[in-house]
């Protein structure tokens, strides 16, 4: 697992989790039809400036962002999506856009929408574009810490 950062994390913890080795995808949804994990249960991490503060927005793969609704749910002034020129390097062990959600290893706040809770299982990149880890929703609640509310939009799906 490239981020050992996370594997250490895990074991130190206790926490029971599987690694699941892809070819290279750079998008969350192409990660997870690799995986074969689905597109709810695939957690991709955004990062997001709330009032000039990095944080970790996670929502399922198959959603969209709502800024708005972020800004809400946090009552901040602002917030907008961050440059990786702001955020690239506080993860040096991870490839660019393929960091863990786990906001508490890197010092960035955490926040998760509640679509993901209502998942038994969550996978999301262990900070390489080739590699996830899977794991119980409830031990990433448990050690992360999240603040929980409503930010993602689903998918819109349309039929052919």
């Amino acid at each position: 697992m490239r981020a050992s950062r996370v594997k250490e994390f895990l074991d130190t913890n206790h926490i029971h989790y599987s690694s699941i080795v892809h070819p290279t995808a750079y998008t969350a949804q192409g990660t997870a039809a690799y995986a074969h994990v689905s597109g709810k249960e695939m957690a991709k991490t955004v990062i997001v400036k709330v009032d000039s503060q990095l944080v970790m927005a996670v929502l399922p793969a198959s959603a969209q962002l709502d800024l708005g609704a972020l800004k809400k749910m946090s009552s901040a002034r602002s917030v907008g999506l961050a440059a990786e020129t702001e955020f690239e390097f506080k993860f040096p062990d991870c490839d660019l856009g393929a960091m863990p959600p786990f906001g508490n290893l890197y010092g960035i706040a955490v926040y998760v929408d509640e679509l993901l809770t209502y998942d038994k299982e969550i996978a999301f990149n262990a900070g390489s574009h080739s590699e996830l880890v899977r794991m119980s929703y409830a031990d990433f609640e448990r050690v992360v810490n999240p603040v929980v509310g409503r930010f993602a939009l689903a998918a819109i799906r349309t039929s052919a």
